[in-house]
């Protein structure tokens, strides 16, 4: 879903179970205030409400939110044409790739770090 070259101007998604929503706007580089504007646009992004309604982000929100912020800004859709391509193409993009490439490239990032971990 996101071009390579777009890829690596967002910084890769650490390997924690849950994100505030200043880690996400900053993961993502998208305001607070458009997140949650699109957790009501888009069913799909429901990030878990704990004391006071704060909110926590899992690893998959991150990236939902990743391929909306490409579908809206890199590749032109409205939100109403974004929320039906998530929902009618179950991620699918026309060429027959899917929303996977993203998921691929975070792990091949993080497969990256523990080799320079473990190199002596």
């Amino acid at each position: 879903m996101l071009e390579p070259s777009n890829n690596n101007e967002l910084p890769v998604i650490p390997g924690k179970r849950y994100f505030t929503i200043g880690e996400v706007s900053e993961l993502c580089d998208v305001k607070p205030h458009v997140l949650r504007y699109w957790e009501q646009e888009f069913p799909q992004l429901k990030p878990v409400k704990r004391r006071g309604n704060r909110r926590y982000y899992q690893r998959h929100d991150v990236i939902m939110i990743r391929q909306i912020r490409s579908l809206l800004y890199e590749q032109g859709f409205t939100i109403g044409g974004a929320r039906q391509r998530l929902e009618h193409d179950d991620g699918r993009e026309p060429n027959g790739g899917t929303f996977d490439a993203q998921l691929i490239h975070q792990l091949r990032g993080e497969l990256e770090e523990v080799l320079l971990i473990l190199k002596p």
